[in-house]
C-alpha cells in the first residue's frame, strides 16, 4: 500500500508560470526556462509513489528540488499542476478545514531550521501538535513527556529553545512530531546542520524509532552517505526532475546515469554495501 502518491507535479516560481509550465512539459531545462521566461523550474513531471511504513529518503544537491517536494505532500507549497494522494485522498482537493485537519492529524514535519516556539518550553513545545487540536494539556503534556524521555531530553521538560544546543533543539521537534502521532512524518534536511557525532546519534536514533512505530517517513538530505545508512528506497532528483528511485543497494549497484555515478562512486566502501544490503 502506497502512503502517499506523487502524480506528474509541476511547478513554476515567477510571473510567467503558464508559458514556464508548457516549456517544462515539453522538456526544456530549467537554465532554458529560466533563461527564456525569468520563471525558476521547482519540480518538472514528478511521479513518486511512498511505501507506508519505511524511510523514504529524497535526496539531491542545493537548488535540485527536494525541498520544493516535500512540502507539497502537506500542501506548504502548491504545484502548479499534477496530483498528490494521501491514503488515496486526493490532497489537493481539500478544503481550508479538511487542510487544517489533515496537518493537525496525518501529518507532521521536522523543519533543518529546528521551528520552535522561543516562547513555550520544551515540553510545551514536544506537546504543541495534540494541544493545537484541543486535546487537554493535562494528557497531552503526558505523552510528551514520554516521547522527551524517548529521544533523551528527560529533564528539561521546563528548559527554553534557547539553552539548548542545536542536536538538543533537534531531538525537541522530534519529540514533538513523535507526539503528535501522525501516521506521516515528513523531515527536511533535519540533522544536515548538527555536528557529525550528533548526527549520527539522531540517525540511529530514528532508525530504532521507525523499527518499533512503523510510521511513514519522509526524509530530505543532500547526503548520500546519511540516505544509504536510513533509508529504504531512495528517490534523486536533479534540476527539478526525478532521476532514479530505488533501494540502497539498486542506488549503488546500478546508478541511472553519470550524475547518479557521481554520488556513488565515492561511496564504494564495504560499510556503504553493508548498510545497502540490510
Amino acid at each position: 500500500m502506497h502512503k502517499v502518491e506523487i502524480r506528474d507535479v509541476y511547478k513554476i516560481f515567477g510571473r510567467n508560470p503558464k508559458a514556464a509550465l508548457d516549456m517544462a512539459k515539453a522538456g526544456k531545462s530549467k537554465l532554458e526556462v529560466q533563461q527564456q521566461t525569468g520563471c525558476e523550474l521547482g519540480l518538472a513531471g514528478i511521479n513518486l509513489s511512498v511505501p507506508a511504513g519505511g524511510i523514504f529518503v529524497i535526496m539531491g544537491l542545493s537548488g535540485s528540488g527536494k525541498s520544493t517536494l516535500v512540502r507539497h505532500i502537506n500542501r506548504l507549497i502548491e504545484p502548479s499542476s499534477g496530483q498528490i494522494l494521501y491514503d488515496g485522498k486526493d490532497v489537493l482537493a481539500m478544503d481550508k478545514q479538511q487542510l487544517i485537519e489533515f496537518r493537525r492529524r496525518s501529518v507532521s514535519m521536522v523543519f533543518q531550521s529546528f521551528g520552535l516556539f522561543p516562547h513555550l518550553t520544551v515540553l510545551q513545545n514536544a506537546a504543541y501538535g495534540r494541544t493545537v487540536r484541543g486535546e487537554a494539556k493535562p494528557a497531552a503534556h503526558d505523552i510528551a513527556r514520554g516521547w522527551i524521555e524517548t529521544v533523551g531530553l528527560k529533564g528539561y521538560e521546563n528548559r527554553y529553545p534557547f539553552s539548548l544546543s542545536g542536536g538538543m533543539r533537534q531531538r525537541v521537534g522530534l519529540a514533538r512530531a513523535l507526539a503528535a502521532d501522525t501516521d506521516l512524518i515528513l523531515m527536511d534536511e533535519a540533522f544536515s546542520a548538527l555536528d557529525p557525532l550528533i548526527r549520527a546519534e539522531m540517525q540511529d536514533q530514528l532508525i530504532q524509532l521507525q523499527s518499533t512505530l512503523s510510521k511513514t517517513i519522509v526524509f530530505i538530505t543532500h547526503d548520500l552517505d546519511e540516505a544509504l545508512r536510513i533509508g529504504t528506497q531512495i528517490a534523486i532528483l536533479r534540476d527539478g526532475r526525478l532521476i532514479q528511485t530505488g533501494t540502497p543497494r539498486e542506488i549503488l549497484d546500478h546508478p541511472a546515469d553519470e550524475y547518479v555515478e557521481r554520488f556513488t562512486e565515492r561511496t564504494r566502501h564495504p560499510s556503504a554495501l553493508m548498510v545497502a544490503g540490510r
